[in-house]
């Protein structure tokens, strides 16, 4: 294997800065971006800039690649679909790509006997979930319970529902009415003052029912309980193991719909098809998208029959839904996870950066928690282990320096790295990469 990272010139070099120079002129720059990388190509967990740099992907084009870039079994089933069918709307007419595909995916997520919608993205996941929740009750019950810390999506309706940022909704008001937003169970900084785990999960379930239905408003007005089970834009959080049990229990007491939001976390990621198969918890709806279009727009809300057969002809559609060719890349996605044994290798592997960030915890002041499942792992960082205050500043040194130095990571959070490389990645690059990410760790915690 050749040298990775691989750093020519320091980053941003010319061609870099020459078109983020552009960018800025003929973008709209609503984005953040975390750091001033110009991707030109990628093959499997190594990226390449346009001045030639190589690096080491932790982000997998924020939990999108699972396969790695240019998987050739992905690029393949692309090439096949484009030469046969570029596009045919799917909510008006058929296509065998819309079943076979629906077949596969119906075959790992936990759902049994359920129903397929295609969408584009996650967030068209979750407006269409919300729809269809709504739509399941006939509109009796207009009320939705969500998350603090929530990231669901930024158009209007996943809006409403998102907690993660005050200012993703800065001017945006009034938005989707009727959205209860309760803590969640952060067990790091758990919100009704416990280092407990399982009481802080199980203080939450009785905020919801001593107050929110009490209260606030009555359970039988509630349509569905919309919930990530491991909050990604919100740092990588993993619920105590009492959580998400204990919300399918007070849905099933009231009869309200269990929406897991597997947008990030789904296809693999955390060691399971979905990462609320972590916790043998079933839910009513799942919304998805990410790593299910192996890189293409696509995204799909798969619910329990009863519930898609709620939805009368002409009460939801899309044009561009279901696409054959992204179907053909999400089909080439399924069958290697399933070929390569990836849920197993995440778990494997995402079990090694686990323990190497926990003995660095024991060593460095500047760790307060590691946490996660499969590849999908938060570091949170500390100016100070008793306070706990967050270590902002240092975290955007940190990935700053990351980047210079070949490895791409991002943040969650306030203060958490988030580490989520392709479910590919071979395991000595994965070790020299969070080596490096370590060693920066090391000179920040020389400066608090």
């Amino acid at each position: 294997m050749e040298r990775v990272p691989d750093i020519r010139v320091e980053p941003p070099g010319p061609e870099a800065r020459n078109i983020i120079e552009k960018d800025q002129k003929l973008l709209m720059q609503s984005y953040v971006r975390w750091y001033p990388l110009v991707i030109k190509t990628g093959h499997g967990a190594v990226v390449e800039d346009v001045d030639g740099n190589k690096y080491v992907d932790m982000n997998a084009g924020i939990a999108v690649m699972a396969l790695g870039h240019n998987h050739p079994k992905v690029v393949e089933a692309i090439k096949r679909e484009a030469e046969k069918l570029q596009h045919y709307s799917l909510t008006d007419f058929y296509y065998e790509e819309a079943v076979r595909s629906a077949e596969k995916l119906l075959s790992v997520v936990p759902i049994k006997n359920g129903r397929v919608f295609y969408t584009n993205s996650g967030t068209e996941s979750i407006e269409g979930a919300l729809k269809i929740a709504r739509y399941y009750h006939e509109g009796k019950r207009q009320y939705i319970i969500a998350f603090l810390g929530a990231f669901h999506g930024r158009t209007m309706g996943s809006l409403s529902l998102t907690a993660s940022k005050a200012h993703y909704r800065e001017h945006y008001a009034p938005l989707v009415p009727g959205v209860i937003h309760v803590p969640y169970p952060y067990t790091y900084r758990c919100p009704f003052n416990t280092d407990d785990p399982k009481e802080c999960g199980q203080s939450v379930l009785d905020y919801i029912e001593d107050w929110i239905f009490t209260k606030l408003v009555e359970p039988t007005e509630v349509a569905a309980i919309f919930v990530e089970p491991i909050q990604g834009e919100g740092g990588y959080i993993v619920p105590p193991d009492n959580f998400l049990p204990g919300l399918r229990k007070i849905a099933d007491k009231y009869k309200i719909l269990l929406v897991d939001d597997e947008v990030q976390s789904g296809i693999a990621r955390t060691g399971k098809w979905f990462a609320i198969e972590n916790w043998n918890v079933v839910p009513d709806i799942i919304a998805m998208a990410k790593a299910i279009g192996g890189g293409l727009p696509l995204g799909a809300i798969v619910a329990k029959s009863e519930v898609m057969d709620s939805m009368k002809k002409g009460s939801h559609a899309n044009t561009f839904g279901g696409n054959p060719i992204a179907l053909a890349a999400m089909e080439a996605v399924i069958d290697t996870i399933k070929e390569e044994k990836l849920t197993e290798r995440a778990s494997k592997l995402g079990d090694m950066v686990i323990k190497y960030f926990n003995d660095l915890k024991e060593e460095l002041e500047i760790i307060g928690d590691v946490r996660g499942k499969g590849l999908m792992i938060g570091v949170e960082l500390v100016r100070n282990k008793k306070t706990k205050e967050p270590a902002s500043k240092e975290l955007g040194r940190i990935l700053e320096k990351s980047f210079k130095r070949g490895v791409l990571v991002i943040g969650s959070g306030v203060s958490s790295i988030r580490i989520a490389p392709p479910l590919v990645i071979e395991e000595d690059l994965l070790a020299k990469a969070i080596e490096i990410v370590g060693d920066i760790l090391k000179e920040e915690n020389k400066s608090l």
